[in-house]
């Protein structure tokens, strides 16, 4: 069997083609990474969150189990 010829439109030149699918190809490349990039930045926030969040639960756990009463935070009046 012989191989298929790829035929260029008038005008073109043949290894245009090639360039341009590689083009659309690190395109692709590029919206995927920025993909990882975004998911990666929103579960680091939700860590940092979450973590912030557990630290204060426990600090508050540890003052109620010492046996004090004024273990909320009051904040000074501005």
């Amino acid at each position: 069997m012989s191989k298929p010829e790829s035929r260029s439109e008038p005008g073109e030149q043949p290894n245009s083609r090639s360039k341009r699918q590689s083009e659309r190809q690190s395109g692709g490349d590029r919206r995927g990474a920025i993909a990882g990039l975004i998911i990666a930045i929103v579960i680091l926030g939700v860590g940092w969150w979450l973590a912030r969040n557990l630290t204060a639960a426990s600090k508050m756990q540890d003052c109620l189990m010492s046996g004090r009463t004024n273990c909320n935070v009051i904040e000074p009046a501005r």
